[in-house]
């Protein structure tokens, strides 16, 4: 289980009205623990109004910079990026859980890679770090970026991206697409649809011509551009992406169904973490392992509890479970018997779970 480090916040940059990079200070002696591939990850942890709260926040700053900068966009009602924006100070202290995340490929400098990147939003910090990785790493590499705002105002990262734009120039090419602001280009009008998609992968971004895609920002975006390039025979190892924010309307539905199937039949549950076992009884088909056992005073790992993280991640290594959602794992983690367990709710009479293995 991955544990959490107390690190300070150096320095916190206002990039947009509604956006903050928060930098962290990492300590000398925990360089090698937080050490992180272009695309990962931070959790971060603190207590508002006498709750715990936990959030993932993208890294988006380059692992050749031996940098830990992470950028907060306030949501509207959002507990932990209000704070972040309104209240968090230079000299502050938040827990960090190290690095994670699988939302990248391998820097390879022998490699000459065309990629291609759709970014919408704060979608746009991860995709940061893994274009700026890529071109200063991979000196034959060429990188296109689709990114859609609101205004140009509300672009997070513009000027970095800018500055990268000159700095390799040839190389890197930025398409924005703006939704409440009219650019001279009819395309770059509103959001990415499949007319939209139909011109740039034409066009812009020949399909067969691309080594990797890239995408992040709202699920019916992910969803969209991912068909798209499947129906154009892209395969599913070249694309890659990350999720901001998920629909939980069909997993809501899917959680009725199971407890009227179950009704009041119990389970008994045992959770394995660092050689030690905790004990309890739920109702089948009622509620995610998770969050049962952490009211059964198990102390597990978790963050986004989304089932996007894999932070959660567990074996079953007895008994049956119900997943109802999952962007965290691949096919074959599944097949081994992994599972995301803020997502999965028990559906036999005995269940064993393992987060040690």
């Amino acid at each position: 289980m991955k544990d959490f480090y107390p690190l300070k916040v150096s320095q916190i940059e206002k990039v947009t009205q509604d956006c903050s990079v928060i930098t962290f200070d990492v300590p000398v002696q925990l360089h090698k623990k937080f050490e992180f591939k272009q695309g990962q990850y931070l959790t971060l942890k603190t207590t508002i109004d006498e709750d715990e709260i936990r959030r993932s926040y993208s890294l988006c700053s380059s692992p050749l910079d031996k940098q830990w900068k992470v950028g907060i966009k306030k949501i509207e009602g959002g507990k932990f990026s209000s704070f972040a924006n309104e209240v968090l100070e230079v000299g502050d202290t938040l827990d960090v859980m190290p690095p994670d995340g699988k939302f990248y490929v391998e820097v390879d400098p022998n490699q000459k890679r065309n990629y291609a990147a759709f970014a919408a939003g704060s979608g746009i910090t991860p995709i940061y770090s893994i274009i700026k990785t890529h071109l200063q790493a991979e000196p034959n590499s060429t990188f296109k970026l689709f990114f859609v705002n609101q205004t140009t105002a509300s672009i997070i990262l513009k000027e970095e991206l800018e500055a990268l734009k000159n700095m390799y120039m040839g190389r890197f090419e930025i398409f924005y697409f703006l939704t409440k602001e009219r650019r001279s280009v009819g395309l770059f009008n509103g959001r990415i649809d499949e007319e939209k998609l139909d011109i740039i992968f034409k066009t812009i971004c020949i399909t067969n011509l691309i080594d990797h895609y890239f995408i992040c920002g709202p699920e019916a975006m992910i969803h969209l551009i991912d068909e798209n390039l499947k129906d154009r025979d892209v395969s599913k190892e070249q694309i890659h992406f990350e999720l901001f924010g998920i629909s939980t309307d069909a997993s809501s539905e899917q959680k009725m169904v199971l407890k009227n199937r179950f009704g009041d039949k119990q389970c008994d549950v045992t959770i394995i973490e660092g050689g030690i076992g905790v004990d309890f009884s739920m109702q089948q088909g009622s509620n995610n392992i998770l969050d049962e056992a952490l009211v059964n005073a198990a102390d597990l790992p978790f963050a986004c509890k989304g089932g996007v993280c894999a932070t959660c991640k567990a074996k079953v290594l007895e008994g049956e479970v119900k997943m109802l959602l999952n962007y965290g794992l691949e096919d074959d983690e599944v097949e081994q018997g992994y599972i995301l367990t803020c997502q999965s709710i028990p559906v036999s009479e005995k269940l064993v779970v393992d987060f040690d293995v």
